[in-house]
Formats: structure tokens, C-alpha cells, sequence
């Protein structure tokens, strides 16, 4: 008896690693960890948004509306809790993709706003955070690009023979990705330039204090 059911044990064994049993962990865990990086950057940017914001706000007649949406598109993507379940929900993850993406949209607004204003521009303060801002936004760029590369390898597992056959059994299903559309939307990081390029006729800002 004790030797069938070491033959038994065996055998589930061999056919657990035969039908991509080991592969689904192996990418299960890739896809953790490349998520968790992916949310580590995204609150990296969430947390230097206060001082930008509070740096631009010393700006006399500084376009409040601008200021505002950063403010709530923040807020709305902090709100959202990003845990690794979240990558097994369609229909959340494309929530957590629109909030990141308006976020990344009210900031590129804003540092496009900021170019009609020189003394602004002159702010170290305001030259720092948007170096760091600009730094942050490419290393979520490269994060992304890894939790995208990470999933695709998850995603052939669950669909490919035999490993689909585990997937059923086991209950593994096709897990949610950026989407191309969002891709083109997100992955440009705000242009931050020095160079003093007027967009109004008219400007406020020469002469106010910082």
C-alpha cells in the first residue's frame, strides 16, 4: 500500500510539472513582483505631488483649475487599493489604469502651464521636483514594461496545451494587462523644459515674489 501511494504521489508529481504546474508558480511570482514595483513608483509619484503642488501654488495667478484636477486626480488614484488581487479583476485593473492615466495626464498639464511662467521656472524647488518627477515617470515606464512582459509569459501558460488543462483544473485564469490604448496614453513622461518659451500673450509672473 505505502509503496502505491509513493507510485501515486509520483506520478501526480511528474504530471503536475509535465502540464506547467511549476510554470504557473514560477510566472505567478514574476507577476507579483513586477506589480509590486509597478505600485511602488506609482505611489513614488503620488507622494511628490503635495510639494509640486504646494512649490506652484506660491506662483501668483497660477492657473487654480490646473492645480485642482492634479489634486483630485491624485486623490482618485490613491484611493485605489492596488494589491496583487487586483491584477485578477478586469474591470478594477481598468480602473486602476484610468486613475493612473488622468494623474499622469493633469501633471503633463501642469508642467505644460508652468512654461508661461519664468520665475517659476526659476524655483529650485520647482527644478527639483520636476527632475524628480521626470525620473519617477520614466522608472514606472520601465516598471510597466516589465509587469507587461511578466504577465504576456503568465498569460501563454494559461493558454497554451497542456498547461490550459492545469489552468482549468487548478482554477488558473488570464490575468489583466495594460492596454496598448493606455500604453500610448501613459507612457510619455511629462516634457519638463527650461527654456523660456512664452504660450500667453500676456504673462503675470515677472514680477512676483517667490
Amino acid at each position: 500500500m505505502r509503496k502505491l501511494s509513493t507510485a501515486l504521489a509520483a506520478t501526480l508529481a511528474l504530471s503536475l510539472t509535465g502540464c506547467g504546474y511549476n510554470t504557473f508558480q514560477t510566472n505567478d511570482e514574476q507577476v507579483k513582483a513586477s506589480w509590486s514595483e509597478v505600485v511602488n513608483q506609482y505611489q513614488r509619484r503620488a507622494d511628490l505631488v503635495p510639494n509640486l503642488v504646494s512649490t506652484v501654488k506660491g506662483e501668483a495667478k497660477f492657473e487654480q483649475d490646473t492645480l485642482t484636477k492634479v489634486v483630485e486626480a491624485r486623490s482618485k488614484a490613491t484611493s485605489i487599493q492596488a494589491t496583487p488581487e487586483l491584477v485578477n479583476d478586469p474591470a478594477a485593473f481598468q480602473k486602476f489604469q484610468q486613475a493612473q492615466g488622468q494623474l499622469t495626464g493633469a501633471l503633463s498639464r501642469l508642467m505644460a502651464v508652468s512654461e508661461s511662467y519664468p520665475s517659476l521656472k526659476a524655483n529650485q524647488g520647482f527644478r527639483d521636483l520636476s527632475a524628480q518627477l521626470e525620473g519617477t515617470e520614466n522608472r514606472i515606464t520601465v516598471a510597466r514594461n516589465r509587469y507587461i512582459t511578466a504577465v504576456q509569459s503568465y498569460n501563454v501558460t494559461v493558454r497554451s496545451f497542456p498547461s490550459n488543462l492545469t489552468a482549468m483544473a487548478m482554477g488558473y485564469k488570464e490575468k489583466a494587462n495594460f492596454t496598448v490604448e493606455n500604453e500610448k496614453e501613459i507612457s510619455k513622461p511629462p516634457t519638463v523644459s527650461f527654456d523660456a518659451v512664452p504660450t500667453k500673450p500676456t504673462g503675470p509672473a515677472s514680477g512676483v515674489a517667490q
